[in-house]
């Protein structure tokens, strides 16, 4: 390389622009020169020389030239001159030895990349031009502290390029790291190994960052190599040693659970795990009371969690086998384990005793596994039943009314605690259910001076047995007596001993939850069901002063009347009463925040749907009260429209319309109460539906606000053609012709469902009504899809594409429903323009959902158009488009044979040529071999072979074929 001075040669205004805080010109000719050097063959060579003569201060420019280096080795390195690949290596080292004469390291980003840099250097060079690099980054660095950082931050970068297991590799990467570890266990571990004892000794007083960096070391090397070098009394006993360290400790107690996690031979892996627990203990580490360092005891957890897991792990492996001594002794050393579990399952720190949760889950799963339980192990049993109860309880700094980061992960672990729970319960449900009950009846009868924390989980662990003790669909008051008297028992005193009235939100919550989870016991005791009613109607439930709890007791109150309706009959028109103020609409202007949102208010309308349409009144009450429900959301709707309709101010608009789409989605959601067994006709409630669709409709011309208005009312009207039958169809033409002006892709795209559900519902009935709007949706598709668009604006590139996929399904809906009128009334031009599209949809645009539903609608129209007696000229259409279409799209590039949504695409290409066979017959076997696939150059034989597979009957085969087929032509 020339010796000229750097300066002259590196574009130094360039470098400039490196520092962050340069201005966006500088920062552009930076990118540019970064670019430049790297795809030159020979310009990176200056980032070399200032890298190993150190010439540049500024550490944006170090970091730079590594870049530059980086980009060399990892994407270029075979194309370069074995001098250029020998001045890498040089420049390295040169580098090192520079860092071995500072006063002071580099900062940890540059010793990152340039460890990053060696690491790459050494994948690409080890096995084949640079055998002696360990050798001879050892000789140069010795003992030298700042030598050894980069050597053992070189050390990690190789494990992410060469063993880490969360980084894909492609299958030639995975070669090539399996012989740099083989190589490596040949040459130069026990080397390495013998370096990382004499770094731990050397420095773990001098210099502990460089002693917990050597044990990270260690314990990412340790899964993969020889273990007798690590699991050895000199080096464990130094790891020990280290445990005692107060700055050494955790990182020490990490690499110990590497050791530990390593695969092996089950009686191996119980031997090492018993000799280093008789080295822990006799040193005092199970003495878990005394310790006070809790980041200390959550990394001691972890190790102890892996030894557990080890230990079962084995067990596991060693049942398997039948060896019955061994596996005796495997048990043996996993019940020794569980004092310590205990301890540290139950320690007051959350982090301590979720480390220790898979062990222990893992010890009630071999215990299930037994055929019986000794004294001790029950007893283990019904320690950790204690422990679990005591750790689900809340601590006095849970913030209920503003859940943070601590609460959500105290959530969390409680979820951990749930699946313990639940373990217990496979392994002894007796146990369970006796101690839950032990822990239940002695805090309801003191709950009036207990704690809130006491209160909550003892009524918590009554809601959890609902899930850790099965029962087919919640009937857990039958069967089982004893199970079914204890649950039931417990469920009397909590309806029956006041709880309800405690005063703390979490206990309030609780109470409800339980009550819905067990709401069949009201089935069997219903003399309780007036007390629970009053509670969730009064102070304690829907009128409580926590907002959250106001909210889950309205869904958790829908859900209960919804199980017990047929228990309701005597209190429905009491509770419609009690209720009446939680169903006025909200008006916008009022300043006062309602009791309930609207989305809670949703909940409470479906509920007194349900009591109205359920109970047993006679048809008149039922249509009074379903009308008295109703009407203030009419009159409210009408009075808003015209404010909206007068309103200037646009926030106000927004607030007006929010309103009248809660109005309309309150009226929806009470038709949910209706059922096949109890239609609105049965109901008589008709009428006043067909008065919320003329007070609603009006909202659909309304020029504001357009978005909100539409899809509530949209949202209606498919609520009522479920439940108003045909009475809904003289609104549907009106409603579609205001739906159809100034509409967004969004708007069409969800008024298309609209339709076909019609079309679906009503066929031949809306026959006419089709015919007339058909061609009006299909021009405004069109032209919304017409619209020019950004060329990189993916929003609305999506949206067409979600139109264009409903435009076909409408399209198929239509076909495929009987009414072939529909589509054949609509003019020769026009229906030839919608096939057109059809056949653009199925061939040009790379979406395999909607080229599928091309294909069903081409085959549907052959087979409704392409017979003898078919449309006249469609035959014609047939050969000139619909047969290239089926081999034009599977031979586009786009069209992934690798896809199983393209696939299925194929399926529907092939079913189309069967059904043009059918419908053609020898005509189109004819056009097929003289005219069509010679126009392909496909030869005679393939061609013959194609058509003897569409004549023959198994569809099956023809898909298969057709795959292979094209498989072949895209080769």
């Amino acid at each position: 390389m020339a010796c000229q001075s750097v300066s002259a040669v590196m574009d130094e205004q360039a470098l400039l622009g490196l520092n962050p805080n340069a201005d966006a010109r500088y920062r552009q000719r930076a990118m540019a020169y970064f670019e430049q050097l790297k795809e030159s063959q020979d310009a990176w060579e200056v980032c070399a020389e200032a890298l190993a003569k150190g010439i540049y201060n500024d550490d944006h420019v170090k970091f730079f030239c590594f870049q530059v280096l980086e980009h060399q080795i990892k994407f270029r390195h075979a194309g370069l001159s074995a001098a250029q690949q020998q001045l890498i290596r040089e420049t390295l080292m040169k580098w090192l030895q520079c860092q071995l004469m500072n006063t002071h390291p580099e900062k940890p980003f540059i010793r990152n990349k340039a460890a990053q840099v060696l690491a790459l250097t050494f994948v690409m060079e080890y096995v084949t031009l640079w055998p002696k690099f360990f050798f001879d980054i050892l000789s140069l660095v010795g003992l030298n502290p700042h030598g050894v950082d980069i050597y053992l931050r070189t050390l990690m970068a190789i494990d992410a390029e060469v063993v880490d297991r969360d980084i894909l590799h492609s299958p030639e990467e995975t070669r090539r790291n399996t012989l740099i570890k083989d190589t490596m266990r040949e040459q130069c571990i026990p080397h390495l190994v013998e370096s990382w004892f004499q770094i731990l000794q050397t420095y773990q007083q001098s210099h502990p960052e460089l002693t917990c960096q050597c044990l990270e070391v260690v314990g990412a090397f340790v899964s993969w190599i020889d273990l007798n070098l690590i699991a050895n009394d000199r080096f464990v006993n130094l790891l020990l040693s280290q445990m005692s360290v107060e700055e050494l400790r955790e990182e020490a107690c990490d690499c110990l659970f590497e050791i530990v996690n390593k695969g092996m031979d089950p009686m191996d892996k119980t031997k090492l795990v018993e000799s280093l627990c008789q080295v822990l203990q006799s040193a005092g580490f199970f003495n878990v009371e005394q310790e006070e360092d809790v980041d200390f005891l959550a990394k001691f957890s972890r190790l102890v969690n892996g030894m557990g897991q080890s230990l079962v792990l084995s067990w596991t492996k060693l049942a398997k086998t039948g060896n019955v001594k061994d596996t005796a002794e495997t048990l043996q050393a996993v019940e020794a384990k569980v004092p310590l579990l205990l301890q540290l399952l139950v320690h007051e720190d959350d982090d301590i005793s979720a480390n220790i949760v898979g062990f222990c889950y893992e010890y009630l799963h071999v215990l299930k596994q037994l055929p019986q339980l000794s004294e001790q192990q029950k007893a283990n049993v019904e320690a950790i039943m204690l422990a679990v109860m005591k750790k689900l309880t809340y601590d006095d700094e849970y913030n209920f009314e503003n859940e943070g980061e601590d609460e959500a992960m105290f959530v969390e672990y409680r979820k951990q605690l749930k699946m313990l729970l639940d373990r217990l319960a496979q392994v002894s449900p007796e146990l369970l259910l006796e101690a839950v009950r032990r822990v239940f009846t002695s805090s309801m009868q003191t709950w009036q001076t207990a704690p809130f924390m006491e209160v909550e989980v003892a009524i918590r662990l009554l809601y959890m047995l609902g899930e850790a003790l099965p029962a087919s669909h919640g009937a857990h008051f039958s069967g089982d007596t004893a199970k079914t008297s204890a649950l039931q028992d417990m469920m009397r005193t909590l309806v029956s001993c006041g709880v309800s009235s405690y005063q703390h939100s979490s206990v309030s919550l609780e109470f409800f939850e339980t009550v819905v989870r067990y709401d069949k016991f009201f089935i069997v005791e219903p003399q309780h069901i007036p007390n629970v009613l009053m509670a969730f109607l009064d102070q304690r439930g829907l009128r409580h002063n926590s907002p959250k709890v106001r909210s889950r007791v309205a869904y958790l109150f829908s859900r209960f009347i919804k199980t017990l309706h047929k228990h309701m009959n005597a209190f429905i028109e009491d509770i419609l009463t009690r209720i009446q103020d939680l169903l006025e609409l909200a008006p916008p202007e009022n300043g006062f925040p309602a009791l309930l949102t609207s989305d809670d208010q949703l909940f409470m309308f479906e509920t007194a749907g349900v009591l109205i349409v359920n109970g047993e009144s006679p048809v008149e009450r039922k249509q009074a009260l379903m009308r008295s429900l109703l009407l203030p959301l009419m009159d409210a709707f009408r009075l808003l429209l015209a404010k909206l309709l007068q309103e200037t101010e646009e926030e106000r608009q927004a607030a007006l319309a929010d309103c009248l789409s809660h109005a309309v989605g309150f009226a929806s959601r009470t038709s949910k109460a209706f059922s096949n067994k109890q239609t609105v006709k049965q109901c008589g409630c008709t009428e006043v539906y067909r008065d919320c669709m003329q007070s609603f409709l009006p909202a659909l011309s309304c020029p504001v606000q357009r978005g909100v208005l539409r899809s509530s009312v949209r949202s209606f009207l498919h609520r009522m053609i479920i439940c108003l039958e045909e009475e809904v169809l003289p609104f549907i033409p009106a409603a579609s012709e205001h739906m159809l002006k100034d509409c967004e892709a969004k708007d069409l795209q969800e008024f298309i469902p609209l339709i076909s559900q019609i079309t679906a519902k009503f066929k031949r009935q809306v026959s006419p009504f089709l015919q007339q709007v058909f061609m009006p949706l299909v021009l405004a598709i069109f032209e919304v899809l017409a619209r020019p668009a950004e060329e990189n604006d993916q929003a609305a590139a999506l949206e067409k594409q979600m139109l264009r996929r409903s435009y076909f399904t409408f399209i198929q809906t239509v076909t495929g429903s009987g009414m072939n009128e529909v589509m054949a009334n609509q003019g020769a031009e026009n229906i030839e323009r919608v096939v057109f599209t059809i056949i653009q949809g199925a061939v040009d645009f790379p979406d395999p959902i909607a080229q599928k539903t091309c294909f069903i609608i081409l085959s549907k129209l052959v087979e409704l158009w392409g017979g003898k007696d078919g449309m006249v000229g469609f035959p014609d259409f047939i050969y000139k488009h619909i047969v290239p279409a089926c081999f034009l799209a599977p031979l586009k590039p786009t069209f992934d044979l690798s896809d199983a949504q393209t696939v299925l695409t194929l399926s529907e290409c092939a079913l189309t040529l069967k059904m043009i066979h059918l419908k053609r017959g020898p005509e189109f076997i004819q056009f097929l071999q003289q005219e069509y696939l010679p126009s392909l150059q496909v030869s005679p034989e393939i061609s013959q072979e194609l058509c003897q597979v569409i004549q023959q009957p198994d569809v099956k085969v023809l898909k298969n074929y057709i795959k292979a087929f094209f498989q072949r032509a895209k080769l």
